[in-house]
C-alpha cells in the first residue's frame, strides 16, 4: 500500500503546477493534503478512483485538509474532541479494518512564536485523540506538523533555535507525541540521511541551495512498524513550497 502526503499551500495553484498528473502517475492508495485554502464545495480537481474527504477552515482560503482514497473508510471523524481546534479544518480521521489513517495540519506558531500556546494546546488534543485510537488499532498519522525534530532536520539549525518551528518548546511537545508509541518512519529508513527536507522558503533560492527543513511526517504505531518497507521525500516533486512524502506499507 502507498501513502502519500503533501502540504499543497493552496489546491488551486498546485493543480496548475501539475498536482492531477502527480497525483495519478503517483498510484498511490490514499493520498493526504495539508493547507489546502479551499471550501469543501471548491476542490478543483477529482481524481478517477478516489472518494474526497475534506475538512474546511470557516476562515476562506485559509488552512484546510483533504484525503483522497482508493480504500473506502469504515467511518469518518472530523477535528477532535476540544471545539476550540475546530475551526481550521486541521485534522480528517478515517477508520480502516486494520488501522486508523490522520490528516493533519498543525498549527505554525508564528512569529516571535506569538501562536505557540495555541499550538501546543492543538499538540495536547491531538495526542488525546491519537491515544484514544491507538486503544482501538493501529494509527498511521501523518502530514505537516510544522517541526524539525533534531538538528540534522534542518539546513541551519543554530541560528533557528527559538524560532517557530524549532523551539524547544515545539520540540519537545513533538516528542512526546512520538512517546505514545509512533515512529518516524522517515528515520527509522534513513537514521543518518542530511539533506532530507521536504519545506523550502520561497527566499533567497533556498530550494535550489537545499537549504530547508523536514517538517512533514508519517508517524506509524510501532506495533506496525514491521510493515513498512519504505519511506521517503519526493523532493523533485514541485508544485508547492513542500515537496510531498510517503510510506510504502503492507496492507
Amino acid at each position: 500500500m502507498k501513502l502519500i502526503s503533501w502540504n499543497v499551500n493552496g489546491i488551486r495553484a498546485c493543480v496548475k503546477k501539475g498536482f492531477e498528473s502527480f497525483a495519478l502517475s503517483s498510484n498511490a492508495d490514499i493520498i493526504a493534503l495539508q493547507e489546502v485554502k479551499a471550501g469543501v464545495d471548491e476542490m478543483p480537481v477529482s481524481l478517477p478512483g478516489y472518494d474526497l474527504y475534506q475538512n474546511a477552515a470557516e476562515r476562506k482560503g485559509y488552512s484546510g485538509t483533504a484525503i483522497f482514497t482508493k480504500k473506502k473508510p469504515i467511518s469518518v471523524i472530523y477535528d477532535l474532541d476540544d471545539d476550540e481546534f475546530n475551526h481550521e479544518g486541521r485534522t480528517i480521521t478515517l477508520e480502516f479494518d486494520d488501522f486508523f489513517f490522520i490528516c493533519v495540519y498543525i498549527p505554525n506558531s508564528q512569529e516571535n512564536l506569538k501562536r505557540i500556546e495555541f499550538r501546543l494546546g492543538f499538540d495536547e488534543a491531538l495526542r488525546k485523540h491519537i491515544k484514544k485510537l491507538m486503544a482501538i488499532k493501529p494509527v498511521i498519522a501523518t502530514g505537516d506538523f510544522n517541526v524539525a525534530k533534531e538538528p540534522i532536520d534542518l539546513k541551519n539549525p543554530k541560528p533557528n533555535e527559538g524560532h517557530a518551528g524549532y523551539s524547544e518548546e515545539e520540540r519537545e511537545s513533538f516528542r512526546k507525541t512520538l512517546s505514545l508509541g509512533l515512529v518516524d518512519s522517515f528515520r527509522y529508513f534513513y537514521p543518518d540521511k542530511t539533506g532530507a527536507y521536504s519545506w523550502w522558503s520561497y527566499m533567497f533560492h533556498a530550494r535550489e541551495k537545499n537549504a530547508g527543513w523536514r517538517i512533514d511526517y508519517f508517524l506509524v504505531s510501532e506495533s506496525i512498524k514491521d510493515s513498512m518497507t519504505d519511506a521517503g521525500i519526493l523532493q523533485n516533486v514541485t508544485g508547492s513550497d513542500h515537496a510531498p512524502v510517503f510510506l510504502d506499507i503492507f496492507d
